[in-house]
């Protein structure tokens, strides 16, 4: 069984954080994909976040009609931030049989050597980065040792069209009131938000 593992805030989630896992999803064979939104992002200190469990919410509904997607609480029962090591040591007890992918965006790779334990990660899983908008992998400066993986074969960097949406822009149209652009956000996530105002 190969397993992908894909964790972010997810503040709000949108089609970016699913056309290119659904089409990686088809490209590995993966049987399928969990996402992990985390409660408390620890690359992320002292950024207000929607209510973890609203984000979580939104998640659900937005994978609701995605085949082989779907979402864990795990990262949310924690009640400190989590490490990205630690919730693949978790993975690789509750599916010891599984092949574990840890899908990540290009700037998350880049970011990869102040992870906590970030040797380990590519011992624990095979990485699979996603390009971002505004990141290439061919100038992007990377650690020797993040360069060194990709060199090796032991991160699959894939060169799928980015998605050009932000969750950041996103939060600031919502936040003045104004339309999101069509198709950017699941509709049924585009209802929760506007019913509970998450981001005004």
């Amino acid at each position: 069984m190969k397993i992908g593992l894909f964790g972010g805030s997810f503040d709000p989630i949108h089609r970016g954080h699913i056309e290119p896992v659904r089409a990686v999803r088809a490209e590995l064979g993966l049987d399928k994909v969990i996402y992990l939104p985390t409660a408390r992002p620890p690359h992320k200190p002292g950024r207000s976040l929607a209510p973890a469990l609203a984000r979580y919410v939104m998640t659900e509904l937005a994978l609701l009609d995605e085949e082989g997607l779907e979402a864990s609480p795990h990262e949310l029962t924690l009640d400190r931030p989590a490490y990205t090591i630690e919730t693949l040591e978790h993975f690789r007890r509750a599916m010891p049989e599984a092949e574990l992918y840890l899908l990540i965006g290009g700037d998350s790779f880049a970011d990869l050597h102040h992870w906590v334990r970030f040797r380990e990660i590519p011992e624990a899983a095979r990485l699979v980065v996603l390009a971002r908008p505004g990141w290439d992998f061919e100038t992007a400066p990377l650690h020797p040792e993040i360069a060194a993986l990709a060199g090796a074969g032991r991160a699959l960097l894939l060169r799928q069209p980015p998605v050009d949406v932000s969750s950041t822009h996103l939060r600031e149209l919502l936040a003045a009131g104004l339309p999101l652009p069509p198709g950017a956000v699941p509709e049924l996530v585009v209802r929760y938000l506007h019913k509970y105002d998450l981001y005004r």
